[in-house]
């Protein structure tokens, strides 16, 4: 077994590089061609982006891209939905794929099929109606689609509350007889899959080896985390058990696919794929200041479903930061705030900011604007999270920001 020793430092600035995090993202005066090709090579080499329809500012997708692709724009991502360029499904959670990648999903389709068939069954009637106007008439939007019924939805509790028609498109999605093909402000766009997904890309995953496809899957999962361990319950997208976790990653070290990274200051492992070790020593050996230069010290806003926060122990372990999404805490007992998004200065999280963006005054209102207690907010890094915070305005349609509440060197104003 082959393992190789490493700072924190290095393996965090490694899967920062490899997350387009590392660097600030060049300002380029181009064309929509060129915008739509650099947001699709960011979908591919982030290898999927999650999709959440909470919109504090705007939805998590949109934040995670406009993070990393300077002049990132919201619609791009409905044209290559709309051109058959990436495809949504279910990876790390709801996220958008490559279309390339549509085979290797055949067993997470099948999966999810055998779930959802028993309640397919029994809306059998409106579910081929559903299926039966997208042929004829499809794209639709899902408001083309009404029902009286009201049936046990995904998000029903005690009561019967989702109308039958929505769950039918719900149900048809993950069982991929159909497919979100665009969106219209929040409302999905739907098309039947055998229409909207390339022929060739349906023929391989009729005839993809399911192993082989599974192997695929993991190698993507490596791809996407970069830096990864198997106590995560989401580890290779598969629904693995802790053995069988374990045993992927023992497999995987013999063949000499992976490597271990013992971090110094860690007493448990992390795993690199074998390819990214020339990357990864490039880090160990650098030796720009923690805080790098002037102009290097680049500021983003991350949300909470970002590809780079998607496991929160190694946020702790690699960047000494603790963090959790408090959409789903009780607003008295919320610290940090319902949206609150941590802050990316250079190599380090520093803090979080709690963003509300007011579209029709223009107006981006931070609620708290929270830095860590270790972090010596000083002139420098003050004026650049706040210039970093207008520019953020800008970028998502505000001309003017207001801080209701800063919490830094131990101080609140």
């Amino acid at each position: 077994m082959t393992s190789i020793r490493m700072t924190k430092r290095a393996l965090r600035r490694f899967l920062l590089e490899k997350q387009l995090l590392l660097h600030t993202p060049e300002v380029q005066l181009t064309s929509a061609e060129s915008l739509h090709r650099r947001v699709l090579d960011t979908v591919r080499q982030l290898e999927c982006v999650q999709i959440d329809p909470v919109s504090a500012v705007r939805p998590n997708q949109h934040l995670t891209l406009a993070a990393r692709v300077a002049g990132y724009e919201p619609m791009v991502l409905n044209e290559m939905l709309r051109n058959s360029e990436i495809f949504e499904y279910w990876a790390n959670a709801a996220c958008l794929i490559p279309m390339e990648d549509y085979p290797i999903f055949e067993p997470t389709r099948q999966r999810m099929n055998q779930r959802v068939e028993s309640h397919i069954e029994k809306i059998r009637p409106i579910a081929e109606q559903v299926i039966r106007r997208l042929e004829s008439e499809g794209p639709l939007p899902a408001k083309s689609f009404d029902s009286s019924e009201r049936v046990h939805g995904y998000w029903d509790n005690v009561n019967a509350k989702t109308k039958a028609t929505s769950h039918a498109l719900n149900l048809l999605t993950d069982s991929a007889h159909i497919r979100i093909v665009g969106r219209e402000g929040n409302q999905r766009l739907f098309d039947v899959t055998s229409r909207s997904v390339p022929d060739e890309l349906l023929r391989q995953a009729e005839r993809v080896d399911r192993d082989e496809a599974l192997g695929a899957m993991m190698n993507k999962y490596f791809r996407a985390y970069r830096v990864f361990e198997p106590s995560d319950i989401r580890f290779g997208w598969q629904n693995l058990n802790a053995k069988e976790r374990r045993n992927a990653i023992e497999s995987r070290l013999h063949s000499g696919e992976i490597l271990q990274v013992e971090v110094e200051g860690l007493n448990k492992p992390y795993y690199i794929i074998s390819s990214d070790r020339e990357r990864l020593f490039f880090h160990e050996e650098d030796r720009i200041r923690a805080n790098g230069n002037d102009e290097e010290l680049s500021i983003r806003f991350l949300p909470p479903l970002d590809n780079l926060l998607w496991s929160r122990k190694r946020l702790a372990d690699l960047f000494d930061f603790e963090y959790r999404w408090e959409i789903y805490t009780p607003a008295v007992k919320r610290k940090y705030g319902y949206y609150a998004m941590p802050i990316l200065a250079g190599d380090r999280l520093i803090g979080r900011m709690d963003p509300r963006l007011d579209r029709k005054q223009g107006r981006l209102t931070v609620q708290l604007l929270q830095i860590e207690p270790e972090i010596d907010f000083n002139h420098y890094l003050r004026d650049r999270v706040l210039r970093a915070l207008e520019t953020f305005a800008t970028v998502h349609g505000a001309n003017e920001v207001t801080i209701d509440t800063l919490i830094a060197n131990g101080e609140r104003s």
